[in-house]
């Protein structure tokens, strides 16, 4: 074994995962298709939502303006407009029928969710999750004229080939983690759910964290098969909401309105490189829904759901447009040093992505969340150094977890310190405690090699979850990697949520990021 070990690594890509150029963006036929059901013609009024008719509004006004959709590729199906024949041959005839490979498909929902018995046994809880649409009916103890997840899948294996997005402000659980009587429901202002008809209150931790859903769609592999990104309000057994806060006429889905501000730099941009990334808009998208939840009584945890391909993640939103207000939020850089490179990300379709060209800037985009102090990194070196000069690496956090610390390079090779087989122990970080590496039991010292700007990444998860598959402790300090994929595969298992307990949320962890330089 050497007594030295370098940070600077030659590049290695995995033909796996190499990122291929695109040389220009293919000329789609896009077709959008925007629902939006606030009345209903079998419910009563107190069961109406005030939110979804300005909702179907503004994502249009984000297609046309941000996603470059044409007015004439966008049908909006409003209240009576949404019934359960009309929205699914819509998206038979409007969007399949009417595009071809490489197409944008981007099918928005807006209104209430809910669940159904499941009739084709296909689920472990006995139960399907639907959409209301306008023609709703309740029968003896369920509903009919209902958009099922066991509807929407086959239709998902149609639009293989397109760049498909499937974004739903619903509750998909309907019945929040508990059967809700249509008395109870009714009470609860904003709530996007229907309970089932003429169904009685139960204790809450009967149904709790019985299993994971991605939306309509409840099973992963269809997604990434499908190569759909799916973006939904809530969690499985919580509810998605209205914005109570605001006048009933101007009222939007909390998810909703995030989602759409946070598509504007630098409001979602936390890297602040001119690229609002899917892990920097989900993340946004979060920490808005959070701040609701906490303002409302009735909110107990609300946590957005993203389900796409790993590499997908640092990849931009929309086309990013670099502009004097990203160079304002980013002053070490100028206007033409903010680059950006067009890759193929998509294992189905072969629509080009937008990533920061610097690998070093793109961890931001990839990790998604703000350093907000809750973890340190430090060198005993400080932040510049000269090559051959040994170093220690320092990492505290605030909260107890299990550490992942990585560094990447200029050149987009990323090295795991943390974990690796030679620590004398793979334990916990301790909150407020300082894990300083190497020590004694390495055997060897880290020397500063190579020079340019790179990066540390430290990720302290809270949860008891298992990290091996993304970062294997045998791969600690002697394996180089390629960093987008490593942290894209990192950053997707942590979004997964968590089911641990008798709740279901979001999975806790925090993270922090410095960057060096060795001359």
């Amino acid at each position: 074994m050497m007594d030295k070990l370098g940070i600077v690594w030659r590049r290695i890509l995995p033909a796996s995962l190499l990122l291929a150029a695109v040389a220009s963006p293919l000329q789609a036929a896009d077709r959008a298709l925007l629902i939006g059901i606030g009345t209903y013609e079998s419910l009563p009024p107190e069961m109406f939502l005030h939110g979804p008719k300005n909702d179907v509004v503004a994502m249009q006004d984000l297609l046309t303006k941000n996603l470059d959709f044409a007015p004439d590729s966008i049908r909006i199906l409003k209240d009576t407009e949404a019934t359960r024949d009309a929205i699914l041959s819509s998206i038979n005839d409007w969007l399949i029928k009417d595009t071809k490979d490489g197409d944008r498909i981007y099918l928005y929902f807006s209104g209430h969710g809910l669940q159904v018995k499941d009739l084709s046994k296909d689920e472990e809880d006995g139960m399907d999750e639907a959409l209301a649409t306008y023609n709703i009916k309740a029968v003896d103890t369920d509903w009919s004229n209902v958009i099922l997840d066991d509807d929407i899948e086959p239709l998902l294996e149609k639009m293989k080939g397109r760049v498909v997005t499937l974004v739903i402000d619903a509750c998909h659980s309907g019945t929040i983690s508990r059967s809700l009587s249509v008395d109870v429901a009714a009470g609860i202002d904003g709530a996007r759910f229907l309970p089932r008809p003429f169904a009685k209150p139960v204790q809450k931790a009967l149904t709790r964290g019985l299993r994971i859903d991605t939306g309509v769609v409840d099973k992963p592999a269809i997604v990434k098969e499908s190569g759909v990104t799916t973006w939904s309000a809530a969690a499985p057994y919580q509810v998605a909401w209205d914005d109570v806060r605001l006048p009933e006429d101007k009222r939007h889905g909390v998810f909703t309105s995030a989602y759409i501000a946070g598509y504007k730099p630098p409001v979602a941009d936390g890297n602040a490189n001119g690229l609002v990334s899917n892990a920097e808009l989900f993340e946004y998208v979060k920490a808005q829904s959070d701040t609701y939840c906490k303002s409302q009584k009735n909110c107990e945890n609300l946590d957005p759901q993203l389900e796409t391909v790993n590499a997908k993640l640092g990849a931009s939103v929309a086309k990013p447009e670099p502009a004097a207000d990203y160079v304002e939020a980013a002053p070490e850089k100028k206007k033409e040093e903010v680059k950006y490179e067009e890759v193929k990300v998509d294992v189905v379709a072969a629509a080009p992505a937008y990533v920061d060209a610097d690998p070093v800037s793109a961890v931001g985009d990839i990790v998604g969340k703000a350093d907000n102090g809750d973890v340190t990194i430090s060198l005993d070196h400080g932040p510049k150094m000269k090559k051959g000069d040994v170093f220690k690496i320092s990492v505290t956090s605030k909260h107890d977890g299990n550490l992942i610390l990585l560094d990447v390079n200029k050149e987009g090779v990323a090295t795991q310190f943390f974990p690796n087989e030679f620590a004398q122990k793979i334990t916990p970080l301790k909150a407020g405690s300082t894990l300083t590496m190497p020590d004694d039991y390495y055997g060897f010292d880290f020397e500063a090699d190579g020079s340019g700007e790179s990066i540390m990444v430290a990720i302290v998860v809270s949860d008891d979850i298992d990290l091996k598959a993304v970062a294997p402790y045998s791969r600690g300090l002697k394996v180089e990697l390629n960093a987008r994929e490593t942290l894209s595969d990192i950053v997707a298992r942590l979004q997964k949520t968590w089911t641990g307990d008798l709740e279901n949320r979001g999975i806790k962890w925090s993270m922090a990021t410095m960057k060096y330089t060795i001359d």
